[in-house]
């Protein structure tokens, strides 16, 4: 049943990713908001599995299938690996910078408000 839920989250968290990546044309925007916003709502179901205000199932659902195939490392390891490669130096490391930094500042910041 676990294996089910997982893959039934994530084949919904594939399809979100894929959606967002049609409405943003423009390069690395859908990634960066697939990482930023799968990484707050890691941080809230995290939070409530861990105070058991939800349960494995839903844990499960969202938080490992969903969220894990919702947020892209890999496609922004690729992003950042073109980058380099096309010389845009700068853009890489602010890209890079942007991501990791609001991501964690948004998940400590649910941390501590939760």
């Amino acid at each position: 049943m676990n294996f089910l839920l997982v893959a039934l989250g994530g084949f919904i968290g594939s399809i979100a990713r894929y959606q967002i990546s049609l409405f943003t044309t423009r390069r690395l925007i859908g990634t960066w908001i697939a990482n930023i916003t799968g990484s707050m709502l890691l941080a809230v179901l995290w939070h409530f599995y861990i105070t058991q205000f939800i349960s494995e199932f839903w844990w499960l659902l969202f938080g490992v299938g969903f969220c894990g195939a919702y947020t892209t490392f890999s496609t922004f390891g690729n992003e950042t690996m073109k980058l380099l490669q096309n010389k845009e130096y700068k853009l890489a490391i602010c890209y890079v910078f942007a991501s990791l930094l609001i991501s964690f500042i948004t998940v400590a910041s649910i941390f501590y408000i939760l």
